[in-house]
């Protein structure tokens, strides 16, 4: 993944048989140097902490759930409190934020809302707290608005193949429609973190023109609803999803990728408020 300033547009092979590990690293350039152990000690870690005993809320881990789906739940879990703490710096720290217009800001602020509300969806189903709470990010990401939205997008574009994979690969229907609703969401998401490039102020570096995500490759923002169907990125298991979050969750990763390991953030569980109760969860039906 590209989260500079000046990244060079380079075509990407955007899908190949199995993404192996090493191609999907060259490819998003986010942790080209993460070994096999970072990686299945990571993915170990989740599995073991969502197979601790927890009594009275085995939601998930009962006669219909099966380890696959705790997998995935417990990834999304990783994934949305990574979210809630990227969304919070934005708002509480980035001088380029409070310059862009305030229906621009909304967009921000109601999407922390609604990424705390997957966090609880996901913690509550496996009845587990995300195993990671400090993240690590790019440097310049809440100083930069080119940095911030590119590592947005990135992430964004991550959650939301992240969330396919759960569509795909769910035990239940009532699972795999969750997954749908809230990759649903998280398209919102990378369009409006693409739809405000425009409007960042020319002190702060814009009107940014251009944001590279995950896949590596500077896009034009216009229009910033630039996907025909959402892009898999080819992921056909957790793990690669996983292993994208590897240089935000951990030290080491961090600090070969080149991410500012002096400036963590924590993640800070709240109470969400959704603009809408239309648009709340319900249940895992929908209804």
């Amino acid at each position: 993944m590209s989260v500079s300033e000046n990244s060079i547009e380079i075509p990407v092979e955007t899908c190949s048989p199995g993404l192996s590990r090493r191609s999907f690293f060259e490819h998003a350039t986010l942790a080209s140097t993460a070994t096999a152990l970072g990686l299945f000690g990571l993915a170990g870690t989740v599995r073991a902490f969502a197979d601790q005993p927890n009594p009275g809320h085995d939601h998930i881990k009962g006669a219909t759930g099966t380890s696959g789906d705790v997998d995935i739940l417990s990834a999304a879990a990783i994934a949305e409190a990574l979210a809630v703490a990227t969304y919070t710096g934005i708002v509480r720290d980035s001088g380029w934020f409070t310059r862009i217009p305030d229906d621009d800001q909304g967009y921000f602020h109601a999407a922390r809302e609604e990424e705390m509300s997957h966090y609880l969806l996901a913690s509550s189903a496996t009845g587990k707290d995300s195993p990671f709470t400090t993240f690590y990010y790019p440097k310049g990401m809440f100083s930069n608005a080119q940095v911030s939205l590119n590592t947005l997008v990135s992430l964004e574009d991550a959650f939301i193949a992240a969330y396919l994979v759960g569509v795909r690969y769910f035990s239940t229907a009532d699972l795999r429609v969750t997954a749908a609703r809230i990759m649903g969401i998280e398209s919102d998401h990378r369009t409006l973190a693409r739809a405000v490039s425009g409007d960042v102020a020319t002190q702060d570096g814009g009107p940014i023109k251009r944001i590279t995500g995950l896949q590596g490759v500077p896009e034009k923002v216009d229009p910033p609803n630039n996907n025909g169907y959402e892009r898999t990125l080819c992921l056909t298991n957790i793990s690669q999803a996983v292993t994208a979050l590897l240089p935000f969750v951990d030290k080491a990763h961090a600090h070969a990728a080149g991410f500012d390991i002096d400036r963590p953030r924590t993640f800070e569980p709240f109470n969400p408020h959704l603009a809408t109760p239309l648009g709340d969860f319900f249940s895992f039906t929908g209804c």
